[in-house]
């Protein structure tokens, strides 16, 4: 259990690093920033932004943009932190969550698209 503790702690710090890489460079582009802020797209528990609701091919395209380069970053830092890219994912995409802002949508557990309020978002119950 401590060494399953250490290598999750390890991953945290790791993910935090890559998200810090990956969100910032989608929120150099306004249509990512209007998409957000719109509410038709937000973070997955799986570490990858998500549409909520139907998509147009433009909205398709820049999500797919962002989640590429979601996914290099997560592949490196998994590999650096000898993790797989699924627990450095979802790592990531704990954090991600929790770094939402209300009003801004995430999806809970039950794959149910979520608006965050005031409080603390529904995370996977894996999540550190």
């Amino acid at each position: 259990m401590m060494m399953r503790n250490a290598i999750v702690r390890q991953i945290m710090a790791a993910a935090l690093l890559g998200l810090v890489t990956a969100p910032a460079l989608a929120q150099r582009d306004p249509a990512y920033a209007a998409a957000r802020e719109a509410g038709k797209v937000g973070e997955q528990p799986d570490g990858y932004l998500g549409i909520v609701g139907a998509a147009d091919p433009a909205l398709q395209r820049l999500v797919d943009d962002i989640n590429i380069k979601r996914r290099a970053v997560y592949a490196e830092k998994a590999k650096e932190n000898s993790a797989t890219l699924e627990a450095y994912a979802l790592t990531a995409g704990c954090q991600a969550i929790a770094r939402t802002t209300p009003g801004e949508k995430y999806q809970a557990p039950d794959g149910t698209w979520q608006t965050r309020g005031a409080g603390a978002p529904i995370r996977d119950p894996r999540c550190p």
